[in-house]
């Protein structure tokens, strides 16, 4: 579904725009002219690298990858797993937990609860987990912020060569009237590429790196919470019910009455 939403938005915007342009009489050959497109994608790429390094620069593919095919995270199945876990802890100790690890889609509450098995107290697990967490969240803030300053770069960089063809244009003052008025047009295509590229593209691949952020953030804090729980020794029932207290309203219905 997210996946199919995506697409659509990025096709709306795209016929938005653009079918404005054609159905106001422009021309193909007019709006996918070669120097502009230099001008605001190169001009942004090369700010990019010059800010952030080539290293990070190289890192932009697999950034907008992960933004529009991003993990999923099954909430459900891990609620039910710290569930199941707490109900074994209970019947067998807590080390009895180790051999079911493997029903853990993620990485993180398998660690948790290692350091539990290994005798981690309560508050240095806590200490661990933010710890993980505050690192998660500067390095997804970091590629985040790369995004969102290449919103800003490439209408910048759309200007610049706007006022390019207008100083050829001017440079050529004198000269066919209607050759020179085509000229301008042609000019303002790079403003054009720039802010479309900044709204339909950068920043919109920013605000996913967010969500995806967000949705990383929910399993972790999640799985601390149960995992928490599970070292404290509670009953699976009151486990089970402050794990659906963490999901949105329609979640909890759907998991209670399951």
């Amino acid at each position: 579904m997210r996946k199919t939403s995506t697409l659509f938005g990025l096709i709306l915007g795209i016929a938005s725009i653009f079918g404005a342009f054609f159905l106001e009489g422009g021309a193909f050959e007019k709006l996918f002219l070669i120097p502009p497109l230099i001008v605001v994608f190169g001009g942004t790429f090369a700010a990019v690298i010059i800010g952030f390094g080539f290293d990070k620069f190289k890192n932009i593919l697999g950034l907008i990858r992960l933004a529009y095919f991003p993990q999923k995270y099954n909430l459900k199945s891990l609620i039910n797993n710290l569930v199941d876990f707490s109900i074994i802890s209970r019947k067998e100790g807590l080390l009895s937990i180790e051999k079911e690890l493997d029903k853990l889609e993620y990485v993180f509450p398998q660690k948790l609860i290692h350091y539990v098995i290994d005798g981690t107290d309560s508050d240095s697990l806590q200490n661990l987990a933010a710890l993980e967490m505050k690192a998660m969240q500067e390095r997804h803030y970091s590629n985040i912020f790369i995004f969102t300053k290449m919103g800003g770069y490439a209408p910048t960089m759309g200007i610049i060569g706007t006022v390019m063809g207008l100083i050829m244009t001017l440079a050529n003052a004198g000269g066919d009237p209607n050759s020179l008025i085509k000229n301008i047009a042609s000019a303002f295509i790079a403003t054009l590429w720039g802010v479309f590229s900044a709204n339909i593209l950068w920043l919109p691949i920013g605000d996913k790196l967010k969500k995806c952020h967000m949705e990383e953030k929910h399993m972790m804090e999640i799985s601390l919470e149960g995992i928490l729980a599970l070292q404290s020794g509670e009953i699976p029932s009151i486990v089970k019910a402050r794990l659906i207290s963490l999901l949105p309203q329609r979640e909890q219905l759907r998991m209670m009455n399951s």
